[in-house]
This record gives C-alpha cells, sequence and structure tokens, in this order.
C-alpha cells in the first residue's frame, strides 16, 4: 500500500500552540508530499494569520466550522483530506523533525491500519508540565494501562499522537461524540471490526498538557468519569486495573486512620511507593525539583481519576439514565 499521509489537526484558540506545531511539521526531513487539515472548531482567537504564513511552505487546508468537540472536529478533517491515511495531533504537540520518516518506515514493515506513539516532555516545558509529563505517562502511575511495547493488538492509542488508514475511518465513521474518552471508544470499535492497533514506541512527540494543578485535575477527574461509561458500552474491554487508583485513594484514607490509631505499616507502604516514584522520577528527569513535582503530580492524578471513576460508577449503577443525561458535559 502506497501511504499518502494527511495530518489532522482541530484547534480552538491555541494560536501560539499550532503555530509551533506548525513550524515542527515544517522542519520534517519526511521528503515524499505530505498535507496538513486544521479544523478551527468555533475558535474566538483564530488561527487563521498564523496558517497563513505556512501556506507557502506546506501543504495546507484551513476550515472553519461550529464548535462540535475534538471527535467531530477530526472527522470533518479526515473527510476533507486527500491521503489515504490520517495522523491526528492535538494542537499543543511539538513533532521531532524524523517523526514521518519513523511512522512511514514502521508502517512499512510491519502495517496496521491504526497506531499510537508515545509522548515526551520537551526541553522547553515549564517544571510543572514536565512533572505532569511523567505522572501521565510512567509505569508507576497509570502510564501501562493502555499497553506497552509488545502489545500489538491491544494498545489503545491516544488522539493526541495517532494514526489511522482512511479504510478504517471509513469502517466506523470515526470519533463519536464524548470527550475525553472519544480515542479509547474508537480504538474499541476498531477492534471489534477486527482491526489491529500497535505502538510505535520511536514515534514520540512532545505533548505540552495543562499547565497548571487545577487544569490537570480537572482533565484526570473527566478521565475517571468517562471509564465508568466506556466500561459499559464495551464490556469486554473492562480491566482490574481501571479500580487501581480509586483502590489507591481508599487505601491511603485506611493508611492515615490507621496511622491515627498507632498502626504504622499501611502509611508506610505509601512512604515507600512515593520515595520509589521520586528516585524514578530522579532518574528520568535528571532534577530533583521535577522529581518532588511529579510526586503532588501522582497524587493528583490518583485522587482526581479515583474520584471521579467513583462518581461516574455509583451513578451510572443506580439510575435508569443513559451517560448522556448523567454527564451531558462530557458528551458534544
Amino acid at each position: 500500500m502506497e501511504l499518502s499521509f494527511s495530518f489532522i489537526i482541530p484547534v480552538y484558540n491555541r494560536p501560539n500552540e499550532i503555530k509551533e506545531l506548525l513550524e515542527s511539521i515544517e522542519a520534517q526531513t519526511f521528503q515524499n508530499p505530505f498535507e496538513v487539515v486544521i479544523i478551527e472548531d468555533g475558535s474566538t482567537d483564530s488561527s487563521e494569520e498564523i496558517v497563513k504564513k505556512f501556506q507557502n511552505e506546506i501543504s495546507i487546508s484551513y476550515y472553519k466550522k461550529n464548535n462540535t468537540g475534538p471527535g467531530d472536529s477530526r472527522n470533518y478533517g479526515m473527510r476533507k483530506a486527500m491521503g489515504n491515511y490520517f495522523i491526528v495531533l492535538d494542537s499543543d504537540c511539538i513533532l521531532p523533525e524524523q517523526y514521518l520518516d519513523i511512522v512511514h518506515q514502521a508502517l512499512q514493515e510491519n502495517f496496521v491500519h491504526c497506531f499510537g506513539g508515545p509522548d515526551n516532555a520537551h526541553e522547553s516545558f515549564s517544571l510543572a508540565q514536565k512533572a505532569i509529563n511523567y505522572a501521565m505517562t510512567s509505569f508507576l502511575s497509570t502510564g501501562g494501562i493502555r499497553g506497552g511495547k509488545n502489545s500489538v493488538d491491544k494498545f489503545q492509542p491516544r488522539s493526541f499522537n495517532m494514526g489511522i488508514s482512511k479504510e478504517a475511518f471509513g469502517a466506523t465513521n470515526g470519533f463519536g461524540n464524548i470527550h475525553p474518552g472519544e480515542d479509547p471508544d474508537l480504538t474499541f470499535r476498531l477492534w471489534n471490526k477486527g482491526y489491529e492497533t500497535r505502538l510505535i514506541p520511536e514515534a514520540f512527540v512532545y505533548h505540552k498538557r495543562r499547565i497548571d494543578w487545577s487544569k490537570f485535575y480537572v482533565q484526570v477527574n473527566k478521565f475517571g468519569l468517562v471509564r465508568p461509561i466506556l466500561n459499559k458500552w464495551h464490556p469486554h474491554t473492562v480491566k482490574a486495573t481501571y479500580w487501581f487508583p480509586l483502590l489507591f485513594c481508599i487505601g491511603f484514607v485506611f493508611a492515615a486512620v490507621s496511622a491515627a490509631i498507632g498502626i504504622l505499616t499501611p502509611l508506610l507502604l505509601y512512604v515507600i511507593y512515593f520515595f520509589v516514584v521520586l528516585i524514578d522520577a530522579i532518574l528520568k528527569t535528571k532534577s530533583l525539583v521535577i522529581a518532588l513535582l511529579s510526586v503532588l503530580a501522582v497524587q493528583i492524578q490518583f485522587v482526581g481519576y479515583g474520584l471521579g471513576f467513583l462518581k461516574s460508577t455509583v451513578l451510572l449503577n443506580f439510575t435508569s439514565k443513559k451517560p448522556q443525561e448523567v454527564f451531558p458535559n462530557l458528551f458534544f
């Protein structure tokens, strides 16, 4: 199959971020033609002038539409795209210059209709961004839930760095109207159609994620809210690991109560865990400050996700309402 790539990038009120991403796309060493499709998803802070600056350097299309969410915007872009293989990116990403070369070679050697790549922290990121990146990617937190390097058909790509063939898009109609959670939902529907997914570990992007702790909490809390909905929709995909953040929070409360009555062993186990996280973060980030912030990020991640998971599990199992009625803010 001769691959023709189209980058699909929805953007919402982030012109400065799209500028950085387009600069990194312009710097790609890939020699074959490719296109970029930008979808302005109802922004009040337009990226149009930024996009115009790149039109002489990149084959780029720009579309404006009403705000219907990232999933629908990606679908819109894929319907407009000319390529036969779509690479979906978030606007807050930056690509290494060999990204497209790596993807092309990996698909030539072992073609799949859907792949995902990891994310990393760029040297220009803030200390908080680097700490949040550690929490979101480390196996010591929840980084291993999506599957690993050896998972050919069980890796769950995420839409900040995801490829999908035109054929697979047509077979599934693309992303649903839930957000977040639209990417694992699509992955599960791809599996149901018989398509494989895989991780291309070398095809990483620099992903800025959230820039402050409150936004990070809101993000992971929504992840927790969404997971029971996905479990309800796709019961064959349920994993015991999805309960870990909630069990972690319950265990910590138990450890604190035990410590108050003089039983220190449970609390000591948590101290050991966070010490291991600290050492691992020091080794990975080469910074004590980032490592200390990483310990905080992991705590926010577990609490936010765990409480969201608990709330969603209770409400979905004790009501006859549909998820769209229980959590309308998670749907477009």
